[in-house]
């Protein structure tokens, strides 16, 4: 602290002796050495200590009025837990078990077993009961005739229809394990968006800190006459906006929060408090290589694994149709009583009574109808499946591809950031707020300079998000559904 006032007397001095653009030179030069020393870890004093116990203008009470209420502590809590929050693990375990619409697709595997079940009964036999009477001149006629039939599934149909069931079973199940893998991605990207309004918030709370901070500079020097009033207007103009700025991105994070709760099947009203940073994401790191990538994804994607799996349904349909073009046979029985009477002969009214059993088969001839129409669309779907799981498997490749390379631009980009272009921007902005105080720079400047870091703060939070982003479609697109 010693050094800085040092330096902000011979900075006020040389801006007194000197022109404005020698002036600037020279400060940055001097107060730059003097930061450096400082480890720019401290915020300089306000200039002026005699009039530090002064009060504020009214611009500057306000300005200070606008950013007490947003002090960290009184929002940040509302949001962020680190302990005991939920991570995008956390949501996306709860949204599968407690998601409606996902609950309503796992009916489909009951369906499924159920259909198999069906699938494996045999025919029932059937029985056939016939009674005639005599009428008119017959008044003793009748005949009783019991049978009972039971068709034979040839050619191995009962085996074909099982194998179809069986494989439409297995297709329900890739088809629900693949709806589970898209929902867990949107909560991710959901969560990364929430991540990334409560970065920004963050940062643009930092910002107003600052402002606070430098408005009591300010009017240090419009008290001393070193400033006009015009710059203490600037400065309440930048803290509106960002005010303003602050608005729009709260509700942006609101939203971003109850679309969070609606796919993880949180109730509104329950309070859902974030524990990653975007700095850190939990989520699995990648394969080591891109071909590694692309050898998991083709053996774990539940999307792709149903491709296969309807391309061997259609093929059992297949089948099935065959075997069920051969002919229809079924063993019957039958069990006949006869009672006849003969009223008009010599001896009068003769009777007599037969019991006769009869056994039979029906045969199909498959002529007209060979089942060639289910048939020919057997074969029209098994291509159709082969197309869409060839077409899959190239889609998948190129998922994974850009995704990788993805996430590997986002961590060059972030390395950058975080390496040079932050660092560099937050050194500028603490360099001109001490040469701002010598009165070497103008309030405008000092805002602009702190305006480009704002922006160096919002493209390494894009950086962040992209590889958030990044990391969970690579995850999506690998199939994988390991969860720390």
């Amino acid at each position: 602290m010693k050094v800085i006032s040092l330096t902000l007397f011979l900075c006020r001095g040389v801006a007194r002796a000197f022109p404005r653009s020698i002036t600037q030179s020279l400060s940055i030069l001097v107060i730059g050495f003097a930061v450096a020393a400082a480890s720019f870890g401290q915020v300089p004093a306000p200039a002026g200590g005699s009039n530090s116990g002064k009060d504020l203008p009214a611009a500057a009470a306000e300005v200070r009025a606008a950013n007490i209420s947003n002090a960290p502590e009184s929002w940040i809590a509302s949001y962020v837990d680190p302990i005991q929050g939920s991570s995008s693990i956390d949501l996306a375990r709860r949204a599968l078990s407690s998601n409606a619409e996902l609950a309503a697709a796992r009916l489909e595997i009951e369906r499924a077993r159920s259909r198999l079940r069906q699938a494996g009964l045999r025919p029932n036999p059937s029985v056939d009961f016939a009674q005639l009477n005599g009428v008119f001149n017959s008044p003793g006629e009748r005949v009783t005739t019991v049978g009972f039939s039971l068709p034979l599934e040839l050619a191995g149909q009962r085996g074909r229809r099982i194998d179809l069931a069986r494989a439409e079973l297995e297709a329900a199940e890739a088809e629900v394990a693949d709806r589970e893998r898209r929902l867990a991605s949107e909560v991710r990207v959901a969560y990364a968006e929430t991540l990334a309004a409560l970065r920004e918030l963050e940062v643009m709370q930092n910002l107003n800190t600052l402002d606070v901070e430098t408005a009591r500079v300010v009017e240090a020097r419009v008290t001393e006459g070193d400033a006009a009033p015009l710059e203490l207007n600037l400065l309440r103009a930048e803290v509106e906006r960002w005010r303003a700025r602050r608005a729009l991105v709260e509700g942006r994070l609101q939203a971003a929060i109850l679309r969070l709760k609606q796919l993880a099947g949180v109730p509104p009203d329950e309070a859902l408090r974030l524990r990653e940073a975007l700095t850190a994401p939990v989520l699995p790191e990648p394969p080591a290589s891109l071909d590694a990538a692309v050898g998991i994804a083709l053996r774990t994607r539940p999307d792709l694994r149903l491709a296969r799996l309807t391309e061997e349904a259609a093929q059992a349909g297949y089948r099935l149709a065959r075997a069920q073009a051969a002919p229809q046979v079924t063993l019957h029985t039958s069990f006949t009583d006869i009672d006849s009477a003969f009223g008009v002969t010599p001896i009068g009214v003769l009777a007599d009574r037969d019991k006769l059993i009869g056994f039979g088969v029906s045969i199909t001839l498959p002529i007209l109808n060979r089942n060639q129409g289910a048939k020919a669309e057997a074969q029209l779907a098994i291509a159709q499946a082969r197309s869409r799981r060839e077409f899959l498997e190239s889609a998948v490749r190129s998922e994974v591809a850009a995704a990788y390379s993805r996430y590997e631009a986002a961590k060059a980009s972030l390395q950058a950031y975080e390496q040079g272009v932050i660092a560099r921007s937050a050194q500028n902005v603490r360099t001109m707020r001490a040469a701002y105080e010598a009165g070497a720079f103008r309030i405008s400047e000092l805002l602009a300079e702190q305006r480009r870091l704002i922006d160096s703060q919002r493209e390494m939070t894009e950086a962040l998000v992209e590889r958030y982003r990044a990391l969970s479609d690579l995850q999506a697109a690998l199939g994988t559904t390991d969860q720390k």
